[in-house]
């Protein structure tokens, strides 16, 4: 079979345990599949070849033997370049940081292989993973492999190409303002951001994270179907003291009613009339399946978003200013420049009010969520964006800004987030957004599987 590769994560986990097939040729075919379609997009920027075909050996060893290798053993992933990996530099998209070799796998990176994945390569990012645009000084340019011409989204714009042009099943993504949720949208597959403490955090390279990267970013998957979602969550999911925000929660969680809101306009946002023909074909999937939705309001949403910018920002002033200056990289430095135009330098107060009004933001969407279990609403408001846009002018920057409140917003507040794939519009890929209480992952991938199907990859 030397189409291996374009079989989903849990099709490839199911025939290697029953050894229908082997890890090898599984991992073979990958590589073989990135070899053919990478040049044309750049998604992995570094290959792990020889390690990769030593896991898979050691997969089938251990089939051989009666052993279980685990839930997903040989199915091949990538790992984004801002996450630690033993023997790889951490570069997060940047030249300053291509010595920075990591001396263990990060959590999530360990888990994975503890699960049976085998790591094909490292998926690109913009510089300092800062952008819905995927494009940096060191590795150069990722492209859409699905639309040219619109981005691949950013900054798991890497992970979400190698998915949707097949260079696995199944990628590794990182989200604070939506690089797992928009870049899923962008390239026409599925994405999800689990709640915060769900997935263990740690780089090595940088063991003292920001307090805005504490409460707000996260790992998770990307795939071509839901299922693969669940099963790489599972995976993912598992404990390491490495971080104290994790928490053990249940994957399944009690059962709660099968009610959504469906927001077609979040807290007032402007939104494409294709983008809300997706949603209300999503509800409508819903409502044969007997959930109850009810059109309705979002808690504010705006105010998250300014609050998540004024953090993220801050933050960003106080410790990566100097090496945007640094680094060199002329996106980078212009996107640095155009968030400074449109958020204030907060002192001390502003921070300090910052976090208090986190926690009675928190408290109006959990109770929103225990009325609504699951909300649909917008990826973005707009189609994906033409690529590159963000660097075009300070005016396109922040229509691209005000079309992405639900990415910056809701990382503020901690919740899951799913984005399904379901339909395309005026040749470009569409989706719609799944978001529930923490730790409730378990409804958005019910809800998901009934609006979006397996995608296929690219020819």
């Amino acid at each position: 079979m030397n189409d291996l590769w374009a079989l989903t994560a849990t099709e490839m986990a199911t025939l290697i345990r029953q050894r229908d097939v082997s890890a090898r040729e599984v991992t073979e075919s990958t590589l073989s599949r990135i070899d053919h379609v990478n040049p044309g997009c750049n998604a992995i920027v570094e290959r792990c070849d020889d390690e990769a075909l030593a896991s898979a050996d050691a997969i089938d060893q251990a089939l051989a033997l009666g052993l279980d290798p685990g839930p997903m053993a040989g199915v091949p992933v990538t790992i984004k370049v801002n996450t630690d990996q033993k023997g790889f530099a951490t570069t997060n998209g940047l030249r300053i940081q291509r010595d920075l070799i990591a001396a263990e796998d990060s959590p999530v990176v360990s888990n994975l292989r503890k699960a049976g994945a085998v790591i094909v390569g490292r998926t690109n990012t913009p510089a300092f993973s800062l952008r819905w645009f995927t494009r940096n000084a060191l590795h150069g340019h990722t492209t859409n492999p699905r639309v040219p011409g619109i981005t691949p989204g950013g900054s798991s714009g890497g992970a979400s190409a190698a998915v949707a042009a097949g260079m696995g099943p199944m990628a590794h993504g990182t989200d604070i303002a939506g690089s797992i949720r928009y870049p899923a949208y962008a390239c026409g597959i599925h994405g999800l951001r689990p709640s915060l403490g769900r997935v263990p955090a740690f780089n090595g390279t940088g063991p003292d994270r920001h307090i805005g990267a504490q409460l707000m970013a996260v790992s998770g998957p990307l795939a071509r179907s839901i299922a693969d979602l669940r099963l790489s969550l599972t995976a993912m999911a598992q404990p390491d003291l490495r971080d104290p925000w994790f928490i053990a929660a249940p994957m399944q969680g009690s059962p709660l009613p099968r009610r959504a809101a469906l927001c077609l306009a979040p807290d007032g946002m402007e939104v494409a009339a294709p983008i809300k023909d997706a949603l209300r074909a999503a509800a409508q999937r819903l409502s044969v399946a007997g959930w109850e939705v009810v059109e309705c309001d979002t808690p504010p949403l705006r105010e998250a978003m300014e609050l998540q910018l004024i953090m993220w920002l801050s933050e960003m002033r106080r410790g990566a200013g100097q090496a945007v200056r640094d680094e060199a990289d002329p996106d980078a430095e212009r996107i640095y420049d155009y968030l400074q135009a449109i958020t204030p330098d907060a002192d001390l107060n502003m921070l300090m009010d910052t976090l208090q009004s986190r926690s009675r933001l928190m408290r109006a969407w959990r109770g929103f969520l225990s009325d609504y279990p699951v909300m649909l609403c917008p990826v973005s408001g707009e189609l994906p964006f033409a690529d590159l846009r963000d660097v075009a002018s300070q005016a396109d920057f922040e229509a691209i800004i005000a079309a992405q409140m639900l990415q910056i917003g809701l990382p503020f507040l901690g919740l899951p987030g799913l984005t399904v794939t379901n339909g395309a519009a005026n040749g470009l890929p569409v989706g719609v957004q799944l978001v529930a209480n923490q730790f409730r992952e378990d409804i958005l991938l019910d809800a998901g599987e009934l609006i979006g199907e397996t995608v296929p990859t690219t020819a």
